[in-house]
């Protein structure tokens, strides 16, 4: 690459800002991109060219280096030369992000984002909680500061891939571009690393968190716990995803914000009607309803007010009581003669339908 003036290449003055560099290389780039200049060698050299100045100049550090000492300055440290497509098209969500509706424009980059997940009760979930919780997660090493380097020394700039953290190796009629196998793709490599976290940057620590769970979270909901997550080399923490998986309850089932359950009635509470009482999902209260006379299997009945909160606003749903008539299995002397009577009363004898059924099969 040509070791022209960045200023010069991008055709900008000295003093210019962030926001001139970067309406400077956008120009820039989409009159030489690749795409729009196919299989055209100076356009590629020339958007190459500046994309390597903008990636210097739009960095405060690597500015004050190039301003005071130059191309040999940027060498002497693994910042110069043309980093990779990739790094170019990376830089497209900060210069192009208005072309796009501003997507990427704005979003910093963050360490990983880490997933935790807790199982909470029927109730829990309903009522709200908070849950004590410990994340293992891995921090940037406070003794190296995330460099992996001892104190006292820096990492340096990898020989094999020369800080690009790539290489390129010749097969047949292609080129193949690779992670280094010297540096793993970092660009850079530790000649003295540091003892606590041995090389790596980073450290594993377990850290408490107390978690307030809201009412009316419903099963695999999922809340966000923000710069709770894992740090990176010179990034800021990720989130924290916290997913509820709700036990089931014995009695209640939940559909959205309403509560079902089931009340058993025997035949005569069906027939004459009366005056139960129902469990609330609030622990410990109940409430007396009236059943009518003659309620069929499977009516309902609603409570209102008195199911799951919702997460906004103060309202409560409802709970909806499903009525099951229960045929009784054992009878006693009394009983079988109260039900043959009534059957009568009800002109269907049991014995005479009984030998009416006989007489039609011929027996």
């Amino acid at each position: 690459m040509s070791q022209r003036d960045y200023y010069e290449v991008l055709e900008v003055p000295k003093n210019a800002n962030e926001s001139e560099l970067k309406k400077a290389y956008r120009q820039l780039a989409l009159k030489y991109h690749p795409d729009k200049n196919p299989g055209d060698k100076q356009a590629e050299d020339k958007f190459k060219e500046a994309s390597e100045a903008y990636n210097i100049l739009k960095d405060a550090e690597k500015r004050q280096v190039y301003d005071q000492y130059g191309h040999d300055g940027l060498k002497g440290r693994g910042y110069g030369g043309f980093s990779g497509f990739d790094d170019i098209f990376s830089q497209f969500g900060d210069v192009f992000g208005d072309f796009f509706g501003g997507g990427g424009g704005g979003r910093q980059r963050t360490g990983s984002d880490l997933r935790l997940d807790i199982s909470i009760s029927f109730q829990e979930a309903a009522f709200g909680t908070e849950k004590e919780v410990e994340v293992s997660k891995h921090n940037p090493c406070g003794t190296c500061e995330g460099s992996g380097a001892k104190p006292g020394h820096r990492p340096q700039p990898c020989r094999t891939c020369r800080g690009t953290g790539q290489v390129i190796r010749a097969q047949g009629f292609f080129s193949v571009q690779s992670p280094c196998p010297d540096c793993r793709g970092a660009g850079q490599v530790i000649t003295h690393p540091c003892t606590d976290c041995r090389g790596d940057g980073q450290v594993l620590q377990n850290k408490k968190l107390s978690i307030n769970i809201p009412a009316g979270v419903d099963d695999g909901a999922r809340l966000r716990l923000r710069d709770e997550g894992e740090g990176g080399p010179g990034l800021p923490p990720g989130d924290l995803y916290v997913i509820m998986h709700v036990a089931a309850h014995e009695f209640f089932h939940r559909e959205e914000h309403d509560i079902h359950c089931r009340m058993n009635l025997t035949f005569s509470q069906a027939a004459l009607g009366a005056k139960i009482q129902v469990p609330l999902l609030d622990e410990g209260k109940t409430q007396i309803i009236s059943v009518p006379a003659g309620v069929q299997s499977n009516d309902t009945h609603r409570i209102p007010g008195v199911g799951i909160p919702q997460l906004r606003g103060h309202r409560r749903g409802d709970q909806v009581i499903h009525f099951i008539i229960e045929t009784p299995k054992h009878l006693n002397k009394k009983q079988k003669e109260l039900f043959q009577e009534l059957a009568e009363i009800e002109g269907n004898p049991i014995k005479e339908t009984l030998k009416g059924f006989f007489q039609k099969l011929g027996i």
